[in-house]
């Protein structure tokens, strides 16, 4: 197909060249016959001897490239090197006769005109003309024929080419069918739309990559945190079946085996919310949240928490301070960190909650004077189901910050945990509720996990 396009391409181009060349040619010929015949009637009405038969005869004598003919009315000769032909006046090409000295020629382009009854003929020979058209046209058609030839071949070439990315392509996927997670589509150094495709082919395969291996751990572990209580479950169930319990034995062993499905329920239930904020989902309701309002209600709500673990918790918000998203799931966050800031630090902690817009960004600060995280385990709590070894004893299933990293990934914020020396910072950007400028919220805590 590109062979036959650049084909007809060539022919084109050749067409107009041929013809704006010939077209040029001829233009010049009767431009040169035009001013020939000029100066002819000029010097016959001169005056020269003979009149315009003898200006002819002596013209006609000097070859001088141009073929003459003065005829009379009766189509009789009188003057020049030609023979008598039919009396048409205008520019003409004559087919036949013979040039000076007798030399047969193919062809003569010139004009005619008529003068008190004569017939005056002056031409030009078309033999450069007919043999630059034939060399044209010869030129053209080795270039058509090497045109097609060189399309023809990088044709092949870039089929090859071609073939051979995809194959890349398909080799790859062959691969990943195959359970070779980790195989990629090879990047050139060419940096051409192929490599921009293999780009973005590597990053869905490394997003797939991800989730795969956060299905794969989330599923170990919840295997693993679902076996003791299931465990502890089935031994308590198993000592109400003993024919020595008594009845307030057998209510007792109930009653902790309710509490039991309920902290496995509500682990069920947590997993599946972190699923369903990372899927998007809850994006489309997104909503102008006064930040301001919404971090003094979570304030009032953990006060008495703190104060049942004898802990001072000081809330300093500033008015004002919008983003845009889902408050229930911004509540969340936020009573999170906070929870976690009350649940793992210890007794006569000093809490506090500060929120201020700065420039153009608002802080939220959660700080206390409690452990903290050790550096080599900040990124680790992120992750599901993970606590560090001294919270194993105190209540959770270690999805608190995974839940809250979850909403903030789902605000598009970055959240990161940072030493509060002594304590926690977590920071959370978001997006401002009705300016689009970033806010930097910073929650700082002593808690641990």
């Amino acid at each position: 197909m590109y062979a036959a396009i650049t084909g007809a391409s060539f022919l084109v181009l050749f067409g107009v060249v041929f013809w704006s060349t010939a077209r040029f040619m001829r233009h010049q010929i009767d431009d040169s016959v035009a001013n020939e015949i000029d100066e002819i009637l000029a010097d016959s009405q001169a005056g020269n001897a003979g009149g315009l038969g003898g200006v002819v005869r002596g013209l006609a004598r000097h070859p001088s490239g141009f073929y003459y003919l003065l005829q009379s009315p009766g189509g009789a000769a009188v003057a020049g090197n030609m023979p008598p032909i039919d009396p048409r006046v205008g520019i003409r090409e004559w087919q036949e006769g013979r040039g000076p000295g007798g030399s047969e020629h193919a062809a003569v382009r010139g004009r005619g005109v008529e003068i008190h009854g004569e017939y005056l003929f002056v031409g030009w020979s078309t033999r450069q003309l007919h043999e630059m058209e034939e060399m044209v046209a010869g030129s053209f058609g080795w270039g058509l024929a090497a045109s097609v030839a060189l399309a023809l071949v990088g044709g092949f070439v870039a089929t090859g080419r071609l073939m051979r990315k995809i194959e890349a392509v398909s080799e790859t996927s062959r691969d990943i069918v195959r359970g070779d997670l980790a195989r990629r589509v090879p990047v050139t150094s060419a940096g051409d739309e192929f490599d921009h495709l293999a780009g973005s082919i590597n990053a869905m395969l490394n997003r797939i990559e991800s989730l795969m291996s956060d299905l794969h751990q989330v599923t170990t572990d919840i295997a693993h945190d679902m076996r003791t209580p299931l465990t502890r479950l089935r031994q308590r169930l198993e000592g109400a079946r003993h024919p020595s319990a008594g009845a307030g034995e057998l209510r007792d062993a109930l009653d902790r085996t309710i509490r039991e499905i309920d902290v496995i329920l509500g682990i069920f239930s947590a997993v599946l919310r972190i699923a369903q904020i990372e899927s998007g989902a809850r994006k489309s309701g997104f909503t102008a949240v006064d930040l301001s309002e919404l971090l003094g209600t979570v304030a009032e709500l953990y006060r008495s928490s703190a104060d049942e673990k004898q802990q001072s918790f000081r809330s300093d918000v500033a008015p004002g301070l919008a983003v845009r998203g889902d408050r229930e799931l911004l509540m969340q966050l936020f009573a999170n960190l906070i929870e976690n800031a009350i649940r793992h630090s210890p007794s006569e902690a000093r809490i506090e909650l500060r929120a201020a817009a700065r420039a153009d960004a608002v802080q939220v600060i959660v700080a206390d004077d409690g452990p903290g995280i050790p550096p080599e385990y900040r990124a680790k709590v992120l992750e599901r189901f993970f606590r560090l070894e001294r919270s194993r004893t105190t209540p959770g299933s270690g999805l608190g910050l995974s839940l809250a990293g979850a909403v903030a990934k789902l605000h598009e914020a970055a959240m990161t945990i940072e030493d509060n020396g002594p304590g926690l910072a977590v920071t959370v950007t978001l997006p401002h509720g009705d300016a689009g400028r970033y806010l930097a919220m910073s929650f700082s805590s002593s808690g641990t996990i």
